[in-house]
């Protein structure tokens, strides 16, 4: 990296945090007596991930998957392939997508196709952004941390070019420079 492309603080740890005990309540009101399956989005979720679990207060089950996504010709959507599947059935559960961004929606409308095939209760999501203003495809989205612009941001989970998972905060990145 020649020059830092880390700008200004987008979104700051405390609005963050408060913001996740706030989901959290939600989702342990919404889940209470029932049988809930959280499923990170691995990398950029972990971090978020791990805030929220500790904010939840009824039973969960925590698991992960990785997948990568593919552009075909000319930006057009291409395969998704799934680099780690689930270590545990989901049949007969709640299922929760826990993610760190959402954009267009194309990757996660096929792994939620992938899940249904495996006969879960009910399949939602919660995401720490979402970027609304790009969707393309309708997704089951019940839990939102913040909508935001078409901006690219770091920190908190989500890196540029692998680095910056690390900040608390959420900061404005320049992938320009």
């Amino acid at each position: 990296m020649n020059r830092d492309p880390l700008g200004e603080i987008y979104l700051s740890a405390k609005q963050i945090q408060t913001r996740v005990r706030e989901l959290g309540k939600e989702i342990s009101a919404a889940y209470r007596g029932q049988d809930l399956v959280l499923i990170g989005i691995l990398r950029a979720s972990f971090i978020f991930m791990a805030d929220l679990v500790r904010n939840i207060s009824v039973p969960v089950s925590l698991d992960f998957m990785a997948i990568s996504s593919y552009e075909g010709i000319e930006g057009s959507p291409g395969a998704v392939k799934i680099l780690k599947d689930l270590d545990e059935p989901i049949a007969g559960k709640h299922v929760m997508i826990v993610e760190d961004i959402i954009d267009t929606g194309l990757t996660l409308g096929y792994l939620i196709r992938h899940l249904e095939a495996r006969s879960p209760e009910s399949i939602n999501i919660c995401t720490l952004l979402d970027r609304s203003i790009r969707r393309i495809v309708p997704l089951p989205i019940a839990y939102t941390g913040f909508d935001i612009p078409d901006v690219f941001v770091v920190g908190y989970g989500m890196d540029y070019r692998q680095f910056y998972r690390n900040l608390p905060s959420l900061h404005l990145c320049d992938i320009n420079m």
